[in-house]
């Protein structure tokens, strides 16, 4: 009881947190993450998602502290209840050209743009706002303090898993159905033996591999 009392505290208070925003006249608020920052490989998505007023989503929360069986859970209930959702794709040779904070705010620039009724406020995870004329407001820790974020979060991460799992056939040596492109020890040791894959992040990669003859 204990448990269940505070879990619906902890739920409460994220969606307190968009709330206090409509009560300062700010309508239409949406969450912004992004997923596969910190990965060698693959591309960084980024999500934006507007949910109603009154919207439970039970077990919502940062995508990073559930499991991948929650995670799809929830993003099959949050895109059945959401009022909009938008996502926005920045691929490796992008995140090679620009780096990867100027290719996370274009992919989450992308993911508001693709929101249809459009915002009128964004809460952004993290410190970086986004090149968007309406509101917004930075939230450091959004995505554990935000419904909206919270929710952008799950449909972030399953919608990176799912491109990196559908990607392992096409380069089994790698095994990024398990590790999604991140630098595990398994994964580090499949580039040591095969090098950089077409996917990979070679800005990077550079100080472990040599490109001057790729």
């Amino acid at each position: 009881m204990a448990k269940d009392d505070a879990e619906r505290q902890r739920l409460r208070a994220m969606a307190g947190f968009d709330r206090s925003l409509l009560d300062h006249g700010a309508r239409r608020a949406a969450g912004v993450d992004e997923a596969g920052r910190g990965a060698l490989a693959g591309p960084v998505i980024a999500a934006a998602v507007m949910l109603p007023d009154d919207a439970e989503i039970p077990g919502l929360d940062d995508s990073k502290r559930l499991t991948p069986a929650r995670r799809d859970a929830l993003y099959e209930t949050i895109t059945a209840i959401a009022t909009a959702i938008g996502v926005g794709r920045s691929d490796p040779a992008a995140i090679d050209a620009v780096n990867i904070r100027r290719a996370n705010l274009l992919a989450m620039k992308e993911a508001v743009e693709a929101l249809s009724p459009p915002p009128g406020h964004l809460l952004v995870d993290g410190i970086d706002a986004i090149d968007w004329r309406g509101p917004q407001t930075t939230v450091v820790g959004g995505d554990a303090r935000s419904f909206s974020i919270a929710a952008a979060s799950v449909i972030a991460k399953v919608t990176r898993d799912r491109i990196m799992i559908a990607c392992d056939p096409d380069f089994p040596e790698y095994g990024f159905a398990r590790h999604k492109g991140y630098g595990t020890a398994a994964h580090l040791a499949a580039l040591e033996d095969h090098g950089p894959s077409a996917v990979h992040r070679r800005s990077f990669l550079r100080k472990r591999f040599d490109f001057s003859s790729a």
